[in-house]
Formats: structure tokens, C-alpha cells, sequence
């Protein structure tokens, strides 16, 4: 063979060799690259492995530092607590008396907890509220709140309205249904319970002064009274009360102010004593978001957070035009 070789001239001879260099080089490089890339994957596992630990160990100093500082310096390094949510805006709206109304009722109200604790710390000092108005005086209540609360704000009558705010007094919630002395009653006569005002509801026997009132303040909310039997929802009202009254009592439900459910927003259909809950608000107003009008009460009547009951009272108050 190596005879043969010498056969070839010179330039033949150069080509064999370097062919046969190629050759050796590229099964050299087969045997040795997979060894070559394996140990560079291994250091760069090595890499990774130490830099984890780097900034592991950097982590651990810094809590160590943390902590350092607490102890050394507590008034000058806390840790505080991230911020709370925002309060939650879903409440309910009925009738309460801030006078005896607990901090849980308040807070249901919408009132935030701070609020209700203004209100538990004027009432320890002697304060009470003699209207309304003086409830809007409590640190924190925004006067939109204290519109949205006030009609259903119900303060009963101290026996002396001369008595100085701060001192307390025994209210009897029977005396208002006894009937005034400077009053004469018409019990032969019928009054109609949309259109009268507390004076001439003050005529039916059994409705004094701060029934007339509440009468008059629940008729606001409701949009109007469609059966005498509502007036056992009226705050204070006793079967008593109601048997002298509700013979003397006519209904025309044509006066009933309507809320139209194809335009009421979420807070005005909230706003009804028979819906009260954002919940219930929201799923009236999404459900019309789909269907784009409602033509009937039928049509919300799937509605899961309501009952049968909860329809047939809230029938006369809705509107779909």
C-alpha cells in the first residue's frame, strides 16, 4: 500500500494527507465534543447552583438586618401592615332609632366602623339625638349619607321636649298610640292614607304625633302605601295601634309613585324598602342589561335572590315602561 503511495506525484500525495487529517479531525471531534459540551453544562449548573445561593444568603442578611433594627430601633423602623381594602359599599337601608341603635346596626346601615364608634362615644357622654338633624352633626357622616339615612331615621317623643340634650329620659313606645288630649278624633270619618299629612292622620284613633310621622315618612320610601296591612311595617306599630286605626283608613294605590326598571340605576332600586340589598338591586339592573327592556314583573320572577312574596309586594311599585 505505502508502495503504491510513492506511486503519485507529489501534488497527489499533499491531497491524500490532508484528506486523511480531515478525516481523523472530524471523528476526533465526535469522540470529544459530547465530553466538551457535558462539562460546560455542568459548569454553568455550578454557576446557577452559586448564584442561588448568593442571593439566597443575601435575603437571610437582610432579614437579619430587619430584625436588628426592630429591636434596636422600634420607634424609628416598623413594619407597618398593608392598607385594607377599600369599605365595603353594600349595606342595607331600614328604619333605626340612633338613640338605641347598636354599632353592628350602624355599620349594616353603610356607616363605617369608626362612624359608629363617634356615634356609641357621644351617646356615653350623655348625648342623645332629638331630630334628624342632629344626627348629621356626628364626625364622619357626609351629608349624601345623611340624606340617603334620614328617611329612615325614627326618634321617638320625649314626654318633656324642654329637657336639655345629654339627659336621659324613659321613652314609652305605647304612649304615642294613647290619644292626645288637645285632639279630637273623627272616628266617623275615613282618611285616605296617600295624600294626608300628620296633621290630619293625627284625627284616626290611636296615630299621634310621631306616628303621623312615620306613616308619612314611610309612605315617602315606599312610594306610596297599596294596603292598610303595610302599616304594620311602620317602626313601633302594634297590633293594638293597628286594629284602632286601620278602620278608619281607605287606600287609593293610583297615587303610588312607581320606579320604571328599564331605567333605575343600581342605587335607586337599592334605595326601596321591599328590594333593600345591593344584591338584589344589581341582579334587577343586570338582568335588564341583557334582555335590553322588560316588558313584565314575569320576567324577573327566576330571579334567585327573591320569593313568590317578594314579587307580590313589590308588583304595585314597579313600572316597565
Amino acid at each position: 500500500m505505502w508502495k503504491q503511495f510513492f506511486y503519485f506525484n507529489k501534488s497527489q500525495r499533499i491531497g491524500i494527507l490532508v484528506l486523511i487529517t480531515l478525516i481523523l479531525l472530524a471523528f476526533l471531534v465526535t469522540i470529544f465534543m459530547p465530553l466538551f459540551m457535558k462539562e460546560r453544562e455542568m459548569e454553568s449548573g455550578a454557576d446557577f447552583l452559586r448564584e442561588a445561593e448568593e442571593f439566597k444568603a443575601s435575603l437571610i442578611e437582610k432579614e437579619r438586618k430587619q430584625q436588628r433594627e426592630r429591636y434596636f430601633y422600634p420607634f424609628e423602623y416598623r413594619a407597618y401592615p398593608k392598607k385594607s381594602k377599600s369599605f365595603e359599599t353594600k349595606y342595607e337601608l331600614f328604619a333605626f332609632n340612633p338613640n338605641t341603635a347598636d354599632s353592628a346596626t350602624f355599620v349594616k346601615l353603610g356607616l363605617r366602623p369608626y362612624v359608629a364608634r363617634n356615634i356609641l362615644k357621644y351617646r356615653a357622654k350623655g348625648g342623645s339625638f332629638r331630630n334628624a338633624e342632629s344626627f348629621s352633626r356626628i364626625y364622619g357622616i357626609s351629608p349624601k349619607k345623611f340624606e340617603e339615612l334620614k328617611p329612615y331615621i325614627q326618634i321617638p317623643v320625649t314626654e318633656d321636649v324642654h329637657k336639655p340634650i345629654g339627659k336621659e329620659s324613659v321613652i314609652d313606645p305605647l304612649e304615642d298610640a294613647k290619644p292626645s288630649r288637645q285632639v279630637q278624633f273623627k272616628t266617623d270619618e275615613i282618611i285616605e292614607l296617600n295624600s294626608a299629612d300628620t296633621a290630619l292622620l293625627k284625627q284616626i284613633r290611636g296615630i299621634g304625633t310621631v306616628f303621623a310621622r312615620r306613616i308619612v315618612g314611610y309612605r315617602r320610601i315606599l312610594g306610596g302605601y297599596y294596603s292598610v296591612e303595610q302599616l304594620k311595617e311602620v317602626y313601633g306599630m302594634t297590633d293594638e295601634t293597628f286594629e284602632k286605626a286601620s278602620p278608619y283608613i281607605s287606600i287609593d294605590d293610583s297615587q303610588i309613585i312607581k320606579i320604571n326598571v328599564n331605567k333605575a340605576s343600581i342605587e335607586k332600586l337599592k334605595r326601596h324598602p321591599y328590594i333593600k340589598t345591593f344584591q338584589r338591586a344589581k341582579a334587577i339592573y343586570e338582568y335588564r342589561r341583557k334582555k335590553v327592556k322588560l316588558n313584565n314583573i314575569r320576567q324577573l320572577k327566576h330571579l334567585e335572590e327573591f320569593t313568590e312574596e317578594d314579587w307580590v309586594k313589590l308588583e304595585p311599585y314597579l313600572s316597565f315602561d
